[in-house]
């Protein structure tokens, strides 16, 4: 863990907060209160800053130093917005591709996906703002620096932000085991939402319910899955391999 990743104590929170730092989240001692813990509060709720409360053991795993009960994450890039984003690709005369991810936790995972998304030219990464890994330093590298180039979006909820990719006019592809249809059957050549669902639970029905197509990887062993950053790999070359067979532009 670098310190460098961290601030430490309300006050400086505070400050970075309202200077503008790009912050993934804040972790806060369950006890404390007074004036300060809530106008901290009520910041990182305007900011869509997602805020757990926890033991102060977990808070002097991050530093000796005296942290005040406060600690927040800093991101290491500057999140896209997502309405803002569609407009510009479309006006571009790109044919979008974004990847969004419905709850993965693991960095490695997440750093894999967006290496080969980059790879491929997905035009954004979308996460949610609980639940989820972020974009701190151990994600950048396990990324290889792909998350210094490709837009990663934050939002608030992964339902809301795939509803508005559908009403955008893209394709929402759910990778799911719990469909029968081959994954190679799908078009992929129109814009294109590609959901990959956490490591343990898969995509939210929620999600799935919302899928023009449900798409799913044949497995030949006796295991039931494939890690989702392998799987998310395969799904994004299929749409590579369509793309380029129908002569469309990647990027």
């Amino acid at each position: 863990m670098d310190n460098n990743d961290y601030i430490f104590g309300i006050h400086s929170v505070i400050e970075a907060i309202e200077a503008g730092r790009t912050i993934d989240k804040i972790l806060i001692k369950k006890d404390i209160n007074g004036d300060l813990a809530t106008r901290l509060t009520q910041l990182s709720r305007q900011h869509g800053i997602p805020v757990q409360r926890v033991p102060v053991e977990r808070l002097n795993r991050f530093t000796r130093k005296n942290h005040q009960g406060v600690v927040a994450q800093i991101a290491a890039i500057e999140y896209t917005n997502l309405s803002s984003l569609m407009p510009t690709l479309f006006e571009d005369g790109v044919l979008p591709f974004i990847v969004v991810l419905d709850g993965i936790t693991d960095v490695r995972n997440f750093g894999a996906i967006a290496r080969t998304a980059e790879c491929c030219g997905v035009n954004a990464i979308v996460i949610p703002s609980h639940g989820s890994v972020s974009v701190g330093a151990d994600a950048v590298k396990t990324s290889a620096g792909a998350l210094l180039h490709i837009p990663v979006c934050k939002e608030t909820s992964t339902v809301s932000a795939v509803r508005y990719l559908r009403d955008s006019g893209c394709q929402v592809v759910c990778a799911t085991e719990k469909s029968s249809e081959n994954y190679t059957l799908g078009n992929y050549t129109t814009p294109i939402a590609l959901v990959m669902g956490a490591e343990d639970t898969g995509i939210s029905e929620e999600i799935l319910a919302m899928a023009d197509t449900r798409a799913a990887i044949p497995l030949f062993g006796s295991i039931e899955s494939l890690n989702v950053s392998v799987a998310a790999g395969v799904m994004m070359y299929e749409v590579v391999r369509q793309r380029l067979a129908d002569n469309l532009e990647i990027i």
